[in-house]
């Protein structure tokens, strides 16, 4: 069974939207602002203490912090959030530079405890639904930073339960902001494509934090097709404005759709035909058979790889 289409079922397997899929069933900065200029008794802040469904809500231990002091280092940003529970520091390519301030302003704060997520949030005040708290360096005191926690729910969104989920008209979305979220995701994809009945964030196991990708169910093949043949499509909402990669979800226990596994031993099929005029999965010796005949001799077969992102591979002809 696929693992991103079982997490959908095992997230949200409620839903009507899902009846039946047992048969189908991977740094950066982005989206922060720096509030170094924005005064903290803005009459527009306020506490997030009210907010009830706070103390309710699961995090992600992974939490972004953007708009740091240039001169903080990482023992200094480890004192300022210690009071919330262990932690470590981390940032891009932290290890391979050997650096010990953050290169670009921002960094992510791995919590031992989502407890302390909870503790850090309720500890923020708010100024147009961002979160802020002041931390210090050895030159600036009290600089406002951005905190931005990763809220679970936010993984996954379906747009219309009514719609039949196909993962074979699923696209792969590479390159997401991770502030993006899975419901702006399914809006953005639906106003472009319409169609859209499921969108999803990928996100790493452990920290259950984005990584950069996503996944977006359609309902019928029309905007399926018209998806994967734009092949990019600009992700625009709020403070994000990028340009991003779309590809047909390649699924990993898919038989060959032209001879059913009676020519690879019932084995699954490692090709995906991504041209339009294919869309199937194919073995190596049917690739071969239908990818020689003329027209079709430039296809390209995508295969799954580690990091759940299809990848073009070159085929050697026999």
């Amino acid at each position: 069974m696929d693992k991103f289409l079982k997490r959908i079922k095992n997230n949200i397997q409620r839903k009507p939207f899902f009846q039946g899929i047992d048969d189908h069933i991977p740094e950066e900065a982005g989206g922060f602002v720096d509030s170094s200029v924005m005064p903290m008794n803005s009459p527009t802040r306020s506490s997030p203490h009210s907010q009830n469904s706070e103390s309710v809500e699961r995090f992600s231990r992974k939490v972004f912090v953007g708009g740091l002091p240039p001169d903080i280092d990482e023992d200094e940003i480890t004192s300022s959030f210690r009071r919330f529970g262990p932690l470590v520091v981390d940032w891009p390519h932290k290890a391979e530079s050997k650096s010990y301030f953050p290169p670009k302003g921002y960094a992510f704060l791995l919590f031992q405890d989502e407890s302390s997520v909870q503790q850090l949030i309720e500890a923020c005040i708010t100024d147009e639904d961002k979160l802020y708290l002041c931390v210090s360096s050895p030159t600036i005191k009290d600089k406002p930073v951005q905190i931005r926690p990763w809220r679970l729910s936010d993984a996954d969104f379906v747009l219309n339960a009514s719609m039949p989920l196909d993962p074979r008209k699923t696209v792969f979305v590479g390159g997401v902001p991770r502030p993006l979220k899975a419901f702006e995701l399914a809006m953005i994809m639906d106003r472009l494509y319409g169609g859209v009945c499921y969108a999803g964030i990928d996100t790493d196991p452990e920290l259950k934090y984005p990584k950069g990708a996503g996944r977006v169910a359609f309902a019928n093949q029309q905007s399926y097709i018209a998806a994967i043949s734009a092949r990019f499509v600009q992700l625009q909402h709020g403070d994000i404005d990028k340009r991003v990669e779309v590809k047909p979800y390649v699924l990993d226990d898919q038989m060959c759709d032209e001879c059913q596994g009676q020519l690879c031993g019932g084995k699954f099929a490692p090709f995906f035909c991504a041209n339009v005029t294919c869309l199937q999965y194919y073995c190596e010796q049917c690739w071969a058979t239908i990818h020689s005949k003329t027209g079709r001799e430039y296809h390209k077969p995508l295969v799954k790889e580690g990091a759940d992102r299809p990848r073009a591979v070159p085929f050697r002809w026999c």
